[in-house]
């Protein structure tokens, strides 16, 4: 429905995981990763490959430091506060890069349990939707432009769903630079997976790469360099839109009481250091030099 933005799809998803409970948790689950990923690739159609080289370009000392800083930061405060090195570096990735796709992907390359799985999942899954709704109004309040709150956010924010959600929240030019930047960011996925393989000495484990990004990189070319294409994309980017109204909704479908309460608070604890830190230095240095 046109009056359903982001924020109020996770908000009634939310309420009735408090509530009634998602009656198709299963299905939902199991569609939520595919009907982003087409989603993003929809995005593509309203995305100019010049405009998303520049933002790639901006984007990408903020990236590697980020993704550095967090990883390091995320292993020192894992330890103080006692933590399995799963855990932790589980938090740490999720936090680093893009949430629950690099906790799916490091995950089995860690060989990690399914409650520590669930745990990593749940801290980054209600940071998601803390961000999502806070970073929209933190940035008005700011004054923030649509570049820097299209940057903020792809750093800042854990899952693409809800940077994408955020920044749409924001503005047109926001989206673009967000979504641009923040699908930069997921391909370090594949480094960081080989890296945990080696750091953790796990061999014979497969590296689980994000092709749907390829896909948006696809309909981002199309859309920039054949003219034929150009009066579909205004609706399939408002189908992508729905796409992704429709994926946050089954997210916060997902947030049920026995999710939130297997997290504990040691483990999100890590996950609101990390977030508060990434966040408060991104910010700063965005604002300073953007």
């Amino acid at each position: 429905m046109p009056w359903a933005s982001p924020p109020l799809a996770l908000a009634l998803g939310l309420g009735l995981a408090q509530t009634v409970g998602n009656p198709f948790a299963a299905l939902t689950k199991k569609l939520t990763p595919k009907l982003l990923q087409y989603s993003v690739v929809g995005l593509g159609f309203g995305m100019n490959a010049f405009a998303a080289v520049q933002a790639g370009k901006e984007g990408i000392i903020f990236t590697v430091v980020s993704i550095l800083g967090t990883l390091v930061l995320g292993y020192f405060a894992g330890r103080g506060l006692g933590l399995t090195r799963n855990v932790t570096h589980l938090i740490s990735c999720g936090t680093a890069i893009c949430g629950g796709s690099a906790i799916a992907a490091v995950g089995p390359v860690l060989r990690a349990k399914d409650e520590e799985m669930s745990v990593a999942l749940g801290t980054v899954f209600v940071l998601n939707a803390l961000a999502l709704f806070a970073f929209p109004v933190l940035g008005h309040a700011l004054a923030m432009t649509q570049n820097q709150f299209g940057l903020w956010c792809a750093i800042a924010i854990h899952d693409t769903s809800s940077v994408v959600g955020a920044a749409t929240a924001y503005g047109d030019q926001a989206l673009q630079v967000a979504t641009t930047v923040k699908l930069a960011r997921a391909l370090w996925i594949i480094p960081v997976s080989i890296g945990t393989a080696l750091l953790f000495k796990q061999k014979g484990v497969k590296i689980k790469i994000p092709y749907f990004i390829f896909g948006f990189i696809a309909t981002m070319l199309i859309n920039t360099f054949v003219p034929a294409a150009k009066p579909l994309g205004p609706v399939l980017v408002a189908l992508a839109k729905i796409g992704l109204t429709v994926t946050l909704f089954f997210i916060g479908a997902g947030l049920s009481g026995t999710v939130l309460k297997a997290v504990g608070a040691r483990p999100f604890l890590l996950g609101v250091l990390l977030w508060v830190v990434i966040s408060s230095a991104s910010l700063y240095v965005i604002m300073q030099v953007v």
